[in-house]
């Protein structure tokens, strides 16, 4: 994919991520939020950030079931929106839903199971967003960099689960989420057995480094010959 491509369909994510935000607020402003308004907000905020983290996480399994890396580019830029949807469905809950009574909200985390997995889901998206630049990716190492973006996983069945016990009775979409969700962490699974298989005990696969670890590396630097490093966003 060109360069000029990579610009165009980031462009195309960012106004896709933007336009539910966009529509709400326009909701907002013209009073077409229903009869219970800060129900609204928080709903929909919460199942755009669902609906955002279960794309990103879906990157990897599309290029490994198609064989095209264009998919896991956005990976980091659909996951960054993900968190920011989090953090608003959140501000919702505090400023709006409980206007920062911190007593009673500590209460409903203690007691309410879905708002305390909902609670440890955006604090495990924390530092997966903080880390999610280049520069974070060289300074934690390429292997530790992977294995701290591994919580994505646990954050993906921890979003389901807040949807599936916040849900009223007779909803059938949380189950729609939880089946997505299944089916992404099915293909991983069978990516690493099939790897396993191929590699038939012989140590860890070989894979050639990816184009956008190559802008990672420094001119003056290059990888080991016998092992390419892999790029962990792609992973």
């Amino acid at each position: 994919m060109s360069r000029r491509a990579r610009i165009a369909l980031k462009a195309f994510v960012w106004a896709a991520c933007l336009t539910p935000l966009a529509l709400l607020l326009s909701r907002a402003v013209t009073g077409d939020l229903g009869a219970n308004p800060i129900e609204t907000l928080t709903r929909t905020l919460g199942v755009w950030t669902l609906r955002l983290l279960l794309a990103s996480i879906a990157m990897t399994p599309l290029r490994l079931l198609f064989g095209v890396a264009w998919p896991v580019t956005l990976r980091r830029l659909l996951g960054l929106f993900a968190f920011f949807y989090a953090c608003l469905h959140f501000s919702i809950w505090i400023v709006l839903d409980h206007f920062f009574a911190w007593e009673e909200m500590l209460a409903d985390v203690l007691k309410r199971p879905y708002i305390t997995v909902g609670v440890l889901a955006l604090t495990l998206l924390v530092p997966l967003a903080a880390t999610s630049t280049a520069a974070m990716i060289k300074r934690l190492g390429a292997a530790n960099w992977k294995r701290l973006h591994r919580l994505v996983y646990v954050v993906g069945i921890l979003g389901v689960l807040h949807f599936l016990w916040l849900a009223k009775v007779g909803r059938n979409d949380p189950y729609l989420y939880l089946g997505v969700l299944t089916l992404l962490l099915g293909i991983r699974l069978w990516n690493w057995l099939r790897r396993l298989a191929r590699e038939g005990g012989r140590g860890a696969p070989r894979r050639r480094l990816e184009p956008s670890e190559r802008h990672a590396v420094s001119p003056r630097q290059s990888p080991p010959s016998a092992a390419p490093s892999r790029d962990p966003s792609r992973v």
